[in-house]
């Protein structure tokens, strides 16, 4: 994919080369320990070096990049640990955001959930997996906004900006990619029928078996 196709969706030079490396990073394209060539990269995107370091170094605060001292910057490669640790974290937050969200819904915010998640099975159908991606990440983001839980929002954020890479992976199964869409249908039925102990024990489902695949596919690699 070509780096320059993608939407700037940020204000700012920085923020949109953040953005575009973020994507490249999540669909693959950047794959965990790959050392970033500024050269290349400012080119692709169309950006001076100038910005392309300050979105270094925004993806590195993020948890995104390595910054090594003269040597660049390159992707951040989790251990097994990381990955089971972060996972396991991910999960019980997902779970409280989708328990709070439902005391905290309106009948108009279900309402666009489930329009999102009607693009999400659009392109579910379509096999068009970096769309589909998209749209999971704004369910997700929704629910989390819904809760109304600042300090949640900001923790789930930091985490979860680590994980998307391995989460988008994830739905490269075929199987396990149309099991997670059932559930995300359910999802927005327990968050519809503001049934908070089904949505948390769903989400909590969804987290952990994303966790055992990703560590599959880690095993198999081994």
């Amino acid at each position: 994919m070509d780096g320059s196709s993608f939407p700037l969706v940020r204000s700012t030079l920085p923020e949109a080369a953040a953005e575009r490396l973020r994507t490249l990073i999540i669909e693959g394209e950047l794959a965990p320990g790959t050392k970033l060539n500024e050269r290349e990269l400012s080119e692709r995107l169309g950006v001076s070096r100038t910005p392309l370091r300050e979105a270094f170094r925004m993806l590195a605060a993020d948890g995104l990049l390595v910054q090594l001292p003269n040597r660049g910057a390159q992707v951040v490669a989790m251990s097994r640990d990381d990955v089971r640790d972060a996972f396991e974290v991910m999960a019980a937050l997902e779970g409280l955001a989708g328990e709070l969200a439902v005391g905290r819904v309106t009948d108009a915010e279900v309402e666009g959930l489930r329009a999102l998640q009607a693009e999400m099975d659009a392109a579910h159908a379509a096999h068009d997996l970096p769309a589909y991606y998209r749209v999971n990440r704004e369910i997700h983001d929704r629910l989390n906004a819904i809760a109304a839980n600042p300090v949640l929002a900001n923790t789930y954020r930091a985490l979860n900006a680590r994980l998307h890479a391995l989460r988008f992976r994830s739905n490269l199964n075929q199987a396990k990619w149309d099991k997670a869409v059932a559930e995300h249908r359910s999802m927005i039925a327990a968050l519809a029928a503001r049934d908070g102990a089904a949505l948390r024990d769903l989400l909590i489902r969804h987290l952990r078996a994303k966790q055992q695949a990703v560590l599959a596919s880690m095993d198999n690699k081994t």
